[in-house]
């Protein structure tokens, strides 16, 4: 290493370690805001159902059988319409999204998720996760800026295509997004949010995957393919 670039190295290291560690710091704030909100959901279960117990035990004390018949069909149906959580097939992935849609929807936002992950993967349960937390960050982010609740949505999809993973993520966005070249940026100010679409973009790189964004009329989305594991004619990866 040259004189300079020795200089230059010792100059921009204390810059990159701050930006570094202001990062971190969000991912932080960020994991911690998911599991509170996925605290706040399951004290709401547990007030509900302590309410729905002693309504039941209600109705059975007065002998009012088909009253309590009724209401048992009308809280299965709602149970139905609670069960709402995503299986993969993954736990990684299952633990990384619904806690990113959850936080979505505490959010006012609108999610519609598909997924299924097989169990042959290239890219590691790591790096997936990484992967998934960096696209619903920005999503959530994007459509945060958007005043009317109602035009909120986020749209995740994940499964097989043409024998790779096949990841979708779009979302409502509000005026333009910024560029830098071909390269797509944070909707936030702080320079240390470019890490995350960046990190994506190195992680899909290194697994020799695909990434394509494009925006517009107030979406934006992104579509990133990658290998699966290929079996060896003895069964192993």
């Amino acid at each position: 290493m040259s004189f300079f670039s020795n200089v230059l190295s010792r100059l921009l290291a204390p810059l990159l370690d701050k930006r570094l560690a202001a990062f971190q710091n969000d991912q932080i704030a960020a994991h911690c805001a998911e599991v509170e909100n996925i605290y706040r959901q399951m004290r709401g279960w547990r007030h509900d159902y302590h309410n729905h117990i002693q309504t039941m035990k209600a109705h059975l004390a007065l002998g009012q059988t088909d009253e309590l018949n009724q209401y048992l069909s009308t809280l299965d149906t709602d149970l139905n319409e609670i069960d709402t959580m995503l299986k993969t097939g993954n736990v990684m992935v299952d633990a990384i999204l619904n806690s990113k849609l959850s936080l979505a929807k505490s959010q006012g936002i609108r999610t519609d998720a598909t997924a299924y992950v097989p169990s042959q993967l290239a890219v590691t349960e790591v790096d997936l996760c990484v992967i998934l937390g960096n696209l619903l960050d920005n999503a959530i982010e994007a459509c945060q800026l958007i005043e009317e609740k109602k035009q909120r949505f986020i749209r995740v999809y994940l499964g097989m295509l043409k024998q790779q993973l096949y990841i979708s993520v779009s979302n409502s966005a509000r005026g333009q997004i910024r560029r830098a070249g071909k390269r797509y940026l944070s909707t936030k100010d702080a320079p240390s949010h470019g890490y995350g679409l960046a990190r994506v973009d190195r992680i899909v790189e290194r697994y020799g995957g695909f990434v394509r964004r494009a925006h517009e009329e107030g979406v934006f989305a992104t579509e990133i393919m990658l290998p699966i594991a290929q079996e060896t004619p003895g069964g192993q990866k």
